[in-house]
C-alpha cells in the first residue's frame, strides 16, 4: 500500500476529524464534499487536492475511501467505491436499512475488498480492556448492562437521536454479550422537530436472561457518556467524560444474603490505568490495516448486527411487531408481522413477506420471500413455504407441509371483483407431511391428505387421499408415495426407509407387522 492512498468523502461535522487523523497518519490523498468550498478549505489546510467523487473512484492510486457524508448517501457511495475496487470505511451507520447493508457486505465479498463501519468506541482502549476482562471471566455471568449517552449536542432534523447516538452503545453491548437479544422495547419523544425523537430509551433481553438498557438524548444540560456493566463477581463503569486515569473503574462489590434479605458489601473503586491513545487514531489505523488485507473489528457483519438493533428499536417505538418482539424468531428487516399474529420459536420469515393478524405459525418453519399469510391462517410446525406463495383465510397447513415456489391456493370458487363473497370462503386443509410442487394450484374446498405429493404445475380439483401422487391438469392419481416422499413400486416398499405398505379399502396404509430394513443413503 502506498503512503498516500486514502481519500475522505465528506468534510463536515465528523469528516473533518477523519481528514485530520488520516493526514496525521500520512495516508491522506484527497478530499471531497458535496459543498465544494468545504472541500477546498480542507484541502488547503492539509495540502491535498479537492477532487470530485468520480475522480476519486477512477484514481487507481487511491486504495481506500472513507465515507463521512450524510447518512442517506452512505450505501450508494460505499457500493460505488467497492465496484471501483476500493477498500471502504463508512462512518456509522453503514446504511439506513439492513437490506442495503447486506448488499454491501455481499458486494465487498464479491470484490474481495475490505468493508468497515465507524463504531468508534470499539477502538477505545478502556472498552477493549473491559471486553477482555468480560471474556476472561472476571465478571462471571453478566447480569445487567446499561449506558447513557447524553449531551446538548448537534441537533439533527434528518435523523433521530436513536440513529445519531445509539449505534456506539448498541455496538459496545453486543460486543460484550456476544449475542443478539430475544426482545427489544423502545420509547422516545420529540420536543423540537415533530416525528424526530430527541430522547430514546431502548431495553433488551438476551437469551441468558441478562438485560440491557440504552438511553440517548441530545437535549441534556450536561455531557454524559457512561457504560455500566454488572456481573455476578464484579461491576465496572466506563465514563468517557472522566480524566483518562479514571475512565475505567472496577468495583468488586458483592451481594450477601442475610436470611431472605440481600445485602450489598461495597468495595472501593479500582481504576484501570492504560496507556493513553486516541480511539479515532486507532480506528483509522485499523482501516489502513484493512487496506493491506486485515479483517476489522467493526466489519460489515458487526455493522449489520447494529443496524438490526436500530431497526428493531425503531419499530418498537412505532408499536410494530418485529423480530425482536418475537422471542427466538427471525424476521427480515423488510418483512412485516402484524399485531395479533403468533409465531413459534425458531421460525424464519424472509424478505418482503407479510404475516397478517390472527395467523398462527408453529415452531421451526421457514417462510420464504414475498409470502403472504392470513388473516386467520394456521400453519403447523416445521413447515417450509417457498417464495411467492399466498395462504388466504380458510387454508390450514398441518405439521411438516412443504409448499413449493409460486404454488397457489384459492378460497372462492367463482370470484368477481365487483361482488363481495367473503361469506363464501371454502376451507382447505393440507395434511401432515404433504408436498405441493412448484406452480401447482389447489382449488379451494378440496383437502389434501397427509404425506400426499402434488406434482409441479398440477391443478387439484378434488380431494386428495393420503400418500397419493397427483399430476396433471386436472390432476389425477398416478401412484403412491411413502412417508419419505419416494414413489412406491409394485412391492409397496419405500426405497429410502424400507417401510412396507399395503392398500386397504383404496387407502395406503403402513404394514405394522412388516420389518423395516432402513437403507443408508448418502448426499
Amino acid at each position: 500500500m502506498t503512503v498516500e492512498s486514502v481519500a475522505v468523502i465528506g468534510c463536515g461535522y465528523w469528516g473533518k476529524n477523519l481528514v485530520r487523523t488520516m493526514s496525521a497518519l500520512g495516508a491522506l490523498a484527497a478530499v471531497a464534499d458535496a459543498h465544494r468550498p468545504a472541500a477546498e478549505a480542507m484541502a488547503a489546510s492539509y495540502g491535498v487536492p479537492a477532487r470530485s467523487v468520480d475522480e476519486i473512484m477512477q484514481d487507481k492510486t487511491i486504495t481506500g475511501v472513507v465515507i463521512a457524508s450524510s447518512a442517506p448517501t452512505h450505501a450508494a457511495l460505499a457500493a460505488e467505491a467497492l465496484l471501483a475496487g476500493k477498500h471502504v470505511f463508512v462512518e456509522k451507520p453503514l446504511a439506513l436499512t439492513v437490506m442495503e447493508a447486506e448488499r454491501l457486505k455481499s458486494l465487498a465479498d464479491q470484490q474481495k475488498r475490505g468493508l468497515m463501519v465507524g463504531h468508534l468506541m470499539q477502538y477505545h482502549p478502556c472498552y477493549q480492556e473491559l471486553k477482555r476482562l468480560v471474556r476472561a471471566g472476571e465478571f462471571g455471568a453478566l447480569r445487567h448492562i446499561y449506558s447513557q449517552r447524553l449531551n446538548l449536542g448537534k441537533l439533527r432534523t434528518e435523523e433521530n437521536v436513536l440513529w445519531s447516538f445509539a449505534p456506539h452503545d448498541l455496538s459496545m453491548i453486543l460486543g460484550l454479550v456476544e449475542a443478539m437479544p430475544e426482545t427489544v422495547t423502545a420509547h422516545g419523544f420529540s420536543a423540537l422537530t415533530p416525528g424526530v425523537a430527541d430522547q430514546v430509551t431502548v431495553g433488551m433481553t438476551f437469551p441468558s436472561g441478562m438485560r440491557a438498557e440504552v438511553m440517548v438524548s441530545w437535549l441534556h444540560p450536561t455531557k454524559e457518556q457512561k457504560l455500566v456493566v454488572v456481573g455476578e463477581n464484579m461491576m465496572a463503569v466506563l465514563d468517557d467524560t472522566a480524566p483518562w486515569e479514571k475512565k475505567l473503574a472496577l468495583y468488586r462489590h458483592r451481594i450477601e444474603w442475610q436470611g431472605k434479605t440481600p445485602t450489598p458489601i461495597k468495595a472501593e473503586a479500582e481504576y484501570v490505568v492504560l496507556a493513553q491513545d486516541e480511539p479515532l487514531k486507532r480506528e483509522c489505523q485499523q482501516f489502513l490495516e484493512v487496506c493491506a488485507g486485515a479483517v476489522p473489528i467493526t466489519d460489515a457483519a458487526e455493522g449489520i448486527r447494529v443496524l438490526k438493533m436500530l431497526a428493531a428499536a425503531e419499530k418498537a417505538m412505532a408499536g410494530e411487531k418485529n423480530m425482536a418482539a418475537l422471542p427466538g424468531v427471525f424476521v427480515h428487516d423488510t418483512a412485516v408481522v402484524d399485531d395479533g399474529a403468533v409465531v413459534g420459536k425458531g421460525t424464519k420469515i424472509w424478505h418482503f413477506s407479510h404475516v397478517l393478524k390472527g395467523v398462527t405459525i408453529g415452531a421451526d418453519c421457514v417462510i420464504g420471500q414475498n409470502v403472504m399469510i392470513g388473516p386467520d391462517v394456521a400453519v403447523g410446525n416445521r413447515c417450509k413455504i417457498q417464495n411467492n406463495v399466498s395462504l388466504y383465510k380458510g387454508v390450514t397447513l398441518e405439521d411438516g407441509v412443504f409448499c413449493g415456489p409460486s404454488c397457489v391456493f384459492t378460497n372462492v370458487n367463482t370470484p368477481r371483483a365487483e361482488i363481495e363473497r367473503k361469506d363464501e370462503y371454502r376451507a382447505t386443509r393440507v395434511g401432515r407431511g404433504a408436498t405441493i410442487g412448484a406452480n401447482a394450484t389447489i382449488i379451494c374446498g378440496h383437502d389434501i391428505g397427509e404425506y400426499a405429493l402434488i406434482g409441479a404445475g398440477s391443478v387439484i380439483t378434488k380431494p386428495v387421499p393420503p400418500h397419493a401422487l397427483m399430476v396433471g391438469n386436472p390432476a389425477r392419481q398416478i401412484g403412491w408415495v411413502s412417508h419419505a416422499g419416494e414413489r412406491l413400486g409394485a412391492e409397496l416398499t419405500c426405497p429410502r426407509e424400507g417401510r412396507v405398505y399395503e392398500i386397504i379399502d383404496g387407502q395406503l396404509r403402513e404394514r405394522q407387522d412388516a420389518t423395516r430394513a432402513k437403507k443408508t443413503t448418502t448426499g
